[in-house]
């Protein structure tokens, strides 16, 4: 049996398999197969491959030297299901986009700038770009230090995460419906793209506290309302029928309750999420710093850029500035300083 270089990464909260792409098949059927193989998909306990058993821990990276004068590394992120033999390009992924950087100096794909090292990321999913900064001191990356991450034990070295024209990263702009405020299922929402295609909902509309554990939202008829409202919203936002995708994110959102600037509870797209995502906080962040949107009124006023967005896990800071005078209202920024590690790196032999 022929195995697959491959490299197992914590990205942010999230882990994942990195691959070059070249060590993939290139066509698209063929690669989704192998790659379903080598997870361990579908099974719930993924027990015959390296998945975690959890959309977090089903992720896998696939990256290549960009032809884009303006990007040193293109970045493929594939969302394989866990119970479902299914492949999704359909999203961006800002946690494993944090060791994509270091992936590309690992691989060669990028020379080690120094002290320092910036690489500059086209995300093919959505054709935006995030340039990410880490250390690699004596030409080698480094990935201990002193950032904590809520939802990850212990500290590591920061990777800074700057992004550019992320908003309508599906298509359709950063209010994909054209609306600040649009009612679904009897439900006001916002639906927000600034990276992450997102529907944001009132926890107290679902009867929720928004303090709810995970496992307090794994319930049937909780899960059946989240779907129905992420089905028709993503119509309305262009996206058409997702029943098979993982998104849009739903993110029910109440006032903080822990020195925050919002709380909230997101699904992905029916599991309760442990944390948040990278970019699913950031748009999130854009959406309550829109004056009307769903979220403004609970939010506590940010005293800078810096969006403080409390989960079940803790907190996560997001940089992120909008012209809300302006129509459509424009992103000006949006960052964030997340965590990578590297697992282990070898071969993976696929089922």
């Amino acid at each position: 049996m022929s195995g697959v270089p491959c490299l197992l990464m914590r990205g942010g909260t999230s882990k994942g398999a990195y691959f070059r792409a070249e060590d993939l098949p290139a066509e698209a059927a063929a690669r989704d197969d192998l790659l379903l193989r080598i997870m361990g998909s579908p099974d719930p306990r993924q027990i015959d491959g390296i998945g975690g058993a959890h959309p977090l821990t089903s992720k896998v990276a696939v990256v290549s030297p960009s032809p884009d004068p303006d990007a040193d590394v293109d970045y493929l992120f594939l969302q394989l299901g866990v119970e479902e033999a299914t492949v999704s390009d359909r999203q961006n992924c800002g946690n494993l986009l944090a060791g994509v950087g270091p992936f590309a100096v690992e691989r060669g794909l990028v020379p080690s700038g120094g002290e320092q090292t910036t690489v500059r990321i086209r995300m093919l999913n959505s054709g935006s770009t995030a340039v990410a900064r880490f250390p690699t001191p004596g030409g080698v990356v480094e990935y201990g230090g002193d950032t904590a991450i809520a939802g990850v034990p212990g500290t590591a070295a920061p990777i800074v995460l700057d992004f550019a024209d992320t908003a309508g990263s599906s298509g359709h702009g950063l209010l994909p419906t054209g609306q600040l405020v649009d009612t679904v299922d009897g439900v006001e929402v916002t639906c927000v793209d600034n990276g992450m295609p997102v529907v944001v909902a009132r926890a107290a509309d679902f009867g929720l506290t928004g303090r709810e554990t995970p496992a307090q939202l794994k319930d049937e008829a909780l899960r059946a309302r989240i779907q129905s409202l992420r089905l028709t919203a993503a119509e309305l936002m262009g996206l058409g029928d997702v029943r098979d995708s993982s998104v849009p994110k739903t993110t029910l959102v109440s006032a903080p309750s822990d020195g925050g600037t919002i709380g909230t509870r997101t699904f992905i797209p029916l599991e309760p999420h442990t944390s948040i995502g990278v970019l699913g906080a950031v748009s999130v962040a854009t959406a309550i710093l829109l004056d009307g949107a769903v979220g403004h009124d609970l939010a506590k006023p940010p005293r800078s850029s810096r969006i403080d967005v409390e989960h079940p896990t803790g907190h996560l800071q997001v940089e992120v500035e909008v012209d809300g005078e302006a129509s459509p209202p424009l992103v000006r920024r949006s960052g964030v300083v997340r965590t990578a590690r590297k697992l282990f790196d070898g071969t993976v032999f696929p089922r």
